[in-house]
């Protein structure tokens, strides 16, 4: 069964409603945009072997659950985020951020009824994305630019101030010479030279003609 986008975008969105107010648009992402990647790794690759990501014991965002309510829920979503990244070599990455900070979270009881909503929100149904079975489908990334997109009207900037839009994306795309059949595993220098490749080839074949 598929993820439904609408109802996707709107659970997500309202996770950045429970983070307002201690925090503007340009702070709060990078908390949204954090928990959003450890729900989809854990979904997508907890259990497996050889997965591209490994979740570790104690790094999956059903750690995180069991944090829920705890007096030390935002150190405890912390030690659950650094194993992760530890694992993964995402160190300064995606530990940037912290979630036992009080002068953005709360303190208290405040941090911990915030957070634990949070959590409770990336719980709901729609945002379980082992259900997605849409082939070639980039949830992940239609979620990312869905709230880059939202984070920039709130902040009162242009997308082009938090990312780079797909749009733009395409276009570089198709200049440097990346397609459907570019393999995925290839590097930007090998798509550039490969392009360089065929075009030196239609010269010769011009010149030839000629």
């Amino acid at each position: 069964m598929a993820v439904k986008k609408s109802e996707l975008y709107s659970s997500l969105w309202a996770s950045c409603d429970a983070l307002r107010g201690g925090m503007d648009a340009s702070q709060y992402k990078d908390y949204i945009l954090t928990l959003l990647f450890v729900k989809y790794v854990s979904d997508k690759f907890s259990g497996q072997d050889y997965a591209d990501i490994e979740v570790p014991e104690g790094g999956s965002f059903g750690d995180m659950v069991k944090l829920i309510g705890k007096k030390d829920i935002g150190e405890g979503i912390n030690k659950v985020i650094a194993k992760l990244a530890e694992a993964n070599g995402l160190r300064g990455v995606i530990d940037k951020v912290s979630f036992n900070d009080p002068d953005k979270l709360g303190k208290g009881e405040e941090m911990v009824k915030k957070l634990s909503k949070l959590i409770e929100i990336f719980r709901r149904p729609e945002l379980d994305f082992s259900k997605n079975r849409a082939e070639g489908d980039d949830l992940i990334g239609d979620a990312y630019e869905y709230l880059m997109r939202k984070f920039a009207t709130e902040s009162g900037k242009s997308k082009g101030q938090f990312y780079t839009p797909a749009e733009v994306s395409r276009i570089l795309a198709q200049v440097i010479g990346i397609s459907h059949e570019t393999r995925p595993n290839a590097t930007v220098y090998e798509i550039i030279m490969q392009t360089m490749i065929q075009g030196i080839g239609k010269i010769k074949k011009c010149a030839f003609a000629v």
